[in-house]
This record gives C-alpha cells, structure tokens and sequence, in this order.
C-alpha cells in the first residue's frame, strides 16, 4: 500500500454541520474504552480491536508479542486509531412530520466517531510497566491488584503502544442537516446514546 492509497483511505467525510469540536472529541474518547487499531501493511492493513486509555494527549494500549500489528509497527510506526459510538439506525417512517409521506421518508444512521492519525512508540521495561499502571488504574480504581512488576517474568510477551496523535478528524452525525421539527419527530424514539448526542448537539426548539 502506497502512502497516497493510505493517505485517501484514512480520510472521513464530515459535513460542516457534523463536525466535533476539539471539546466534543476529547470528551468523547475519555468516555471510551475499546477502540481499533488499524497498522498499514505492503497489502492489507492490520485492523486490532482492543481496549485503550486515553490520557488527553495519548492512545495507551498494549499487545500481545505475536500480534501482526507489533511487526507492522515496527516497520512502520504510523497507524489510525478509530472510536465510535452511540450509534442509531433512523428508519425511512421516522424522518416523516407533519403531512409528510412516510413512505417517502430517507433513512440515515447517527452515531460519533473519532479517527486519529497517529505516531507508534512500541514499548517494553519501565515504560510498559506505565502503560500497564495507566490501563489498571482506568478500568480498575481503587482494586487491591498487585503491581504489574510482580509479572516481571511475563512482560515479554506483551509490548506497549504509545500513540501519539498527529491529527484528528471528529463526526457527530446526529441530524445536524435538518430542522428542529424533524429532529423533535425522532428524539424519544432513539437509543440513549444517540438520543443523549442529538439533545446535546441540536436541541430541538
């Protein structure tokens, strides 16, 4: 895969009207917990759904040894960290007010993503004994667990990832393109998250 090919690739089509601010994108991602790690390759990339920990600045995940995205990265430390959520399905009836044919209605989907183009640092010693402290801290505050350096014998066989980002493309799809009307027709019909994003984004009036 050339760097034009993967260049084209990573780009998100994002509407004004969907675009996240840098407030909404960072707040998203402390909000998460699993995204996808996505390494390019000579042929296909390299696509690892894993659980991260955002810092506010940094993706911190780590790998086990034999994973291909360690050997993609090591030859080349570039990859796409993508996260997304609160997704709905907006079905063709639903975009219908008023006299409007229901049958008539287009259908959409919502949801929030965020796609980071990222720097990979991989590491091992006390660096990966870090990125095991930050993840146990993230996902288990507050537990008696040992500290990973009692595993000391068994951190060869994972490798830490360090991402640091470069640049950020950030869409809330959440009917930002239509009128309050046919937002309110929708608003109690979605899934939380979605409902929560629409509200937050474009209360209807």
């Amino acid at each position: 895969m050339d760097s034009g090919c993967w260049s084209r690739w990573r780009d998100v089509l994002i509407h004004p009207w969907d675009a996240g601010s840098d407030g909404e994108w960072q707040a998203f991602l402390a909000s998460q917990d699993v995204g996808t790690l996505i390494c390019p390759t000579a042929d296909l990339p390299v696509v690892v759904p894993t659980h991260f920990v955002w810092t506010g600045t940094e993706v911190l995940l780590h790998l086990a040894r034999p994973n291909p995205a360690l050997a993609a990265l090591a030859a080349r430390p570039r990859a796409v960290f993508s996260v997304h959520d609160d997704w709905a399905y907006v079905p063709s009836a639903w975009k219908a007010v008023g006299d409007e044919d229901p049958a008539l209605g287009i259908p959409t989907s919502y949801y929030a993503a965020v796609t980071l183009t990222c720097t990979a640092d991989l590491l091992g010693g006390d660096a990966l004994l870090d990125v095991l402290r930050a993840q146990l801290d993230h996902f288990e505050p507050g537990s008696a667990i040992a500290d990973p350096s009692v595993h000391r014998r068994r951190l060869p066989g994972i490798t830490g990832i360090r991402l640091t980002v470069d640049t950020v493309q950030a869409k809330f799809k959440y009917g930002g393109n239509v009128d309050d009307a046919h937002r309110a027709a929708l608003v109690d019909r979605l899934p939380a998250g979605a409902r929560a994003q629409l509200l937050r984004r474009t209360p209807p009036g």
